[in-house]
């Protein structure tokens, strides 16, 4: 299973929210290329890179953070928030991230996921976040009718490999995150899943990788001390 350490940026600033709550923002460290270099050294190959300003304004707002870290370090950069354009998501894939996550755009104008998806194939992730089982959009702001299983299967014929998943109800609470969220998807659909929220310590991880989780998103409790760069990379090694 793969360890994606994640770095949220506003105001060029590395941040963790609460539930995605904007107002809960609490800055990490002022230099996103020394954080992400720490997860390099540390043998982490993954960064899971969110522009929350672009996200909120529905535009990319910090590419030129992603352009710093993606030329400076040898990581494999998967980037969302503001993905709303054909514009905006070239942007982000000539700013160096490898993999772009599409969310609310798959959920409000599915025409043009579909073209990103058969133009980019695998280099587009879906992003299916959750509040109470129904995929949320606009930064967390509004939830949708549509259910987690269905409307990642609806992806899968498409070309869609991997997916992202959030229980936003965990994202930030350092609690463990929704395993049986991911139990109903994995036993849906067939996709590299990527848990996000929540996680807390080797035991969740752990879990996560017997349940069969492609990948697991790390964010507060590294920066809380949780977990240690060490302790994130021997999870990997598993």
């Amino acid at each position: 299973m793969f360890i994606f350490p994640a770095i949220d940026i506003i105001d060029g600033k590395c941040v963790r929210l609460t539930k995605g709550d904007y107002s809960t923002g609490k800055v990490y460290s002022t230099d996103p290329l020394e954080t992400a270099k720490l997860f390099e050294c540390a043998g982490l190959s993954h960064l899971h890179l969110v522009d929350l300003e672009g996200a909120r304004e529905r535009k990319p707002r910090n590419l030129d953070v992603l352009e710093c870290i993606a030329s400076k370090t040898s990581l494999t950069i998967d980037y969302g928030g503001g993905m709303y354009t054909t514009e905006a998501l070239e942007a982000a894939f000539s700013a160096g991230a490898s993999f772009v996550t599409c969310g609310s755009t798959a959920v409000r104008n599915r025409p043009l996921a579909l073209e990103w998806i058969e133009r980019y194939k695998e280099r587009i992730i879906l992003g299916a976040d959750c509040i109470d089982g129904c995929i949320a959009t606009g930064a967390w702001a509004e939830r949708s009718s549509l259910e987690a299983v269905p409307f990642i299967a609806s992806y899968l014929d498409k070309g869609i490999r991997y997916c992202i998943s959030t229980d936003v109800s965990r994202d930030g609470m350092m609690s463990g995150p929704g395993f049986s969220l991911y139990e109903k998807i994995l036993s849906g659909v067939n996709v590299s899943l990527i848990a996000s929220g929540g996680i807390s310590s080797l035991s969740d991880l752990d879990r996560l990788r017997k349940m069969g989780l492609y990948g697991a998103i790390v964010g507060k409790a590294y920066y809380e001390g949780r977990l240690s760069l060490k302790e994130l990379r021997e999870a990997e090694e598993c």
